[in-house]
């Protein structure tokens, strides 16, 4: 596996995703971004955290307004 990416910015962030009972909305926070492979079979993934609480890990193009999901 090649850890080398065409490019600086990363094609998407990764989330941990922690849902919040009784205050409606989940609270997404980036851990960290992930690059689309050379080929486009895969990911390429940099985490800063690891979430311990049990949170989903979901990965997300970027939006366009640079807002969190």
């Amino acid at each position: 596996m090649t850890t080398e990416t065409s490019s600086s910015r990363p094609t998407h962030y990764v989330y941990a995703v922690t849902k919040r009972e009784g205050r409606g909305k989940a609270l997404w926070t980036i851990i960290g971004a992930a690059w689309a492979n050379q080929d486009g079979k895969g990911f390429n993934v940099k985490l800063n955290y690891l979430p311990l609480n049990g949170a989903d890990i979901v990965i997300r193009e970027p939006r366009e307004d640079g807002g969190a999901h």
